[in-house]
């Protein structure tokens, strides 16, 4: 209840205040959830989100007293002092997670539970996502340009050598925010529309995950006999999410990649399109691994068993959406 009121609260406030108060119940709603486990590492990742969070709510706090103290303006869309600006970019950056701000992300989402990295990866990224649509007029397109680009590539990169299948999904989102951030200044709309579909596909993804208990690749070479069809559905939701043309990941990248070139941003374009290849290496070798592939040694490897377990209504309408949405791509277009 209070990360939807925190949510709430930052999303639809128009003065810094109360969007400062709304992003501080979400932080401190969220980290009863990461240390619940009462295990070392998930101590360890509340920590560490409570004191990123609680440097970027401080930079939040004195971005916008600094601008109201020079403007007399506490409207979130009147920002227009340089330094302020400067200060909640910064600050808004570490809430997200985008580079150069992105090291605690990775770590705190191993240090989570399936469902808590879900609520991290998604909800706790809409309230800044929101700030950054509100202000984006004000921001420095060359400094958002930057950080985009190279969250790109950092994401791209870092996911290769990753075992982790939590750490594999923290660097795919820091990777999906470049994507989000490069057309903010150009389509505030077409970055929440990528949000969108992002949480839809991640959501997907990480219940799947939860459902069968995978949590490295180890252990999803040998899942694919638990649930045999959701396996099947869990390797073309990550072909979605690295934006294969069939399937719903592919509409944003491409709307995205139209937008630049029309922007007259082909560089670019070019730029973050081939940085996308390094994700999809990554999301390729999870599907391989998950329905390709069978362990070494399975002459005399110990099958588990198939289980039939019910699999929940919601995990089969999210990875249905994360899917097939590309042909309602006009009806999109028109509700968004």
């Amino acid at each position: 209840m209070s990360l939807l009121l925190g949510t709430t609260i930052t999303s639809s406030s128009n003065h810094w205040m109360m969007a400062w108060t709304g992003l501080e119940i979400n932080t401190l709603a969220i980290i009863p959830l990461i240390s619940k486990s009462h295990h070392p590492r998930a101590i360890e990742a509340a920590t560490k989100y409570f004191l990123t969070q609680a440097a970027a709510s401080t930079l939040l706090l004195f971005s916008s007293m600094t601008n109201a103290w020079f403007t007399g303006q506490w409207d979130i869309t009147q920002l227009t002092h340089p330094t302020s600006c400067l200060l909640l970019t910064t600050a808004v950056s570490i809430k997200l997670g985008l580079t150069p701000f992105h090291f605690w992300f990775p770590e705190v989402l191993q240090g989570s539970s399936m469902t808590t990295g879900l609520l991290l990866a998604t909800l706790m990224k809409f309230p800044p996502t929101a700030l950054l649509v509100l202000t984006s007029p004000s921001l420095n397109p060359t400094l958002l340009t930057t950080m985009a680009i190279a969250s790109a590539a950092l994401g791209g990169w870092m996911g290769l050598n990753q075992t982790q299948v939590r750490k594999v999904l923290a660097f795919s989102s820091i990777s999906h925010l470049g994507w989000m951030t490069i057309i903010l200044l150009d389509n505030p709309k077409l970055t929440l529309l990528t949000f969108y579909l992002y949480c839809l596909m991640t959501s997907a993804i990480f219940l799947t995950l939860d459902t069968t208990k995978i949590t490295n690749l180890a252990t999803m070479m040998t899942a694919w006999t638990k649930i045999p069809p959701l396996t099947t559905t869990l390797m073309l939701a990550l072909l979605s999410l690295a934006g294969l043309p069939p399937l719903t990941g592919f509409l944003p990248k491409w709307l995205i990649i139209q937008e630049l070139t029309k922007q007259e941003m082909t560089p670019v374009a070019t730029t973050i399109a081939l940085l996308s290849l390094l994700g999809l290496f990554f999301y390729l070798r999870l599907a391989y691994c998950a329905t390709i592939t069978l362990p070494p040694n399975s002459s005399n490897h110990m099958k588990q068993w198939q289980t039939y377990k019910s699999v929940h209504i919601p995990v089969t309408t999210l990875i249905s959406l994360s899917i097939m949405l590309l042909p309602l791509s006009p009806m999109i277009f028109t509700t968004t």
